[in-house]
């Protein structure tokens, strides 16, 4: 079967989670896929524009593309619609009011095609018209074998910077700052899949963070500096471009450890975090902001034996209480993060050890015990192991919960 027309009901289509306007957790349910939709705050659904646009009756010239799956029908394509539909008939729950496509019917006529028809009109209708921002295409494409792996793509994976950083993921990003000419004059380039560079991790990340702050700054944009990236980088990184010409390319570290996307996950249905917008103009309530865990320094408050450790522990939190206290530069952490270095060499030399590692290694597993899971999480999301944490020290990447190797004094 390539392509059929079916009339199927509302209330059995489902809603595709693997979506790349916005994918969700494989497991989630209806409920999930609408709870995000209406709770999306970047245009990425604007739910309540298209129920406005679809006029007083159900257009039946725009059909769904239906896959059937283990005997259920889901929606590749015209999902929006089809929440429209589901809400309309009281399916799932909703926050939105929607009275402005009343005579939405109780069977649709639907586009049934095998999964491989389906993707390919997904990305021929959606792929190139603008409503999907460049990365989420690139991934869709690679994910279902539709083409080659692209640079841009091929870089987010190397590095993380274009999901850590959404002002990156634009075309023109894309298209001219991360192409080979361009790349180029960086000091990049790709090889067999991989992104190399002539610079050190402190240099690449440098380079990356003028090229976003020239960007945010708008000093790089469609009609400014089309081109001309290099000459509107800040003097201290084009000398260390120009320093590092003759160096050798080598495999681009992870530079970037984005938080875990809502998105990702499997939305809870909780109609009581929902919350009605104050503005009579507006139809859509917006989901409450939720308290998010503060972590102490250590994790919590830490009862050592006396002597040097302790005293650099207690001058560590000090320098911590200060930091938060003051307006001071991000450059401090730095300094917050070297003295978690030297408490860990403090201690290791008590213990009659001249290297921080085999310390580490030795005390990891006990301590990790002593924490909750929210705690565990968080070390998890900053890829805090007991294999990286040595490197992590060294390299000075953000080093959360030092405490877990301190426990035992």
């Amino acid at each position: 079967m390539e392509q059929e027309i079916k009339y199927i009901k509302v209330a059995d289509l489902v809603l595709w989670t693997e979506n790349p306007r916005d994918p969700i957790s494989k497991d989630a349910k209806d409920q999930d896929v609408v709870n995000r939709a209406l709770t999306n705050t970047d245009g990425t659904w604007d739910i309540k524009k298209l129920a406005k646009s679809m006029g007083e009756t159900y257009d039946f010239s725009e059909l769904p593309t239906v896959v059937y799956e283990d005997d259920k029908p889901i929606v590749y394509d015209g999902n929006r619609r089809v929440i429209i539909g589901k809400i309309i008939h009281r399916l799932v729950e909703s926050p939105i009011i929607i009275d402005e496509v009343p005579s939405f019917p109780d069977e649709i006529p639907c586009n049934v095609c095998s999964k491989d028809t389906a993707l390919k009109n997904v990305l021929r209708k959606h792929g190139e018209s603008g409503s999907w921002k460049p990365l989420e295409r690139d991934i869709f494409i690679s994910k279902y074998n539709l083409g080659e792996k692209s640079d841009f793509l091929i870089i987010d994976e190397c590095t993380g910077i274009i999901t850590a950083n959404p002002i990156l993921n634009q075309g023109f990003v894309r298209k001219e700052i991360f192409n080979p000419s361009t790349m180029t004059k960086l000091g990049l380039k790709i090889t067999d899949g991989h992104l190399v560079s002539q610079h050190t991790k402190s240099e690449l990340r440098k380079i990356f963070d003028d090229v976003i702050l020239k960007i945010k700054d708008k000093k790089i944009t469609t009609r400014s500096s089309r081109g001309k990236v290099y000459d509107v980088l800040e003097q201290d990184t084009r000398d260390i471009l120009e320093n590092n010409k003759e160096h050798e390319y080598t495999l681009s570290p992870k530079l970037y450890i984005p938080q875990k996307k809502e998105a990702e996950q499997t939305c809870k249905n909780d109609t009581n975090n929902i919350e009605k917008n104050d503005s009579a103009t507006s139809l859509i309530r917006k989901t409450k902001r939720i308290q998010e865990p503060e972590f102490p320094f250590f994790g919590k408050d830490l009862y050592l034996r006396a002597g040097i450790v302790n005293n650099l522990y207690r001058d560590i939190l000090d320098l911590h209480r200060f930091y938060k206290s003051q307006k001071l530069s991000k450059s401090f952490s730095g300094i917050l993060r070297m003295s978690l270095r030297l408490l860990c060499e403090t201690a290791s030399s008590s213990c009659k050890s001249t290297d921080i590692k085999p310390y580490i290694l030795k005390y990891f597993d006990e301590a990790k015990k002593q924490i909750d899971q929210n705690q565990k999480t968080l070390l998890a999301n900053q890829n805090v192991t007991k294999d990286s944490l040595t490197q992590l020290l060294h390299t000075g990447r953000m080093v959360i919960k030092v405490h877990v190797i301190m426990n035992r004094h």
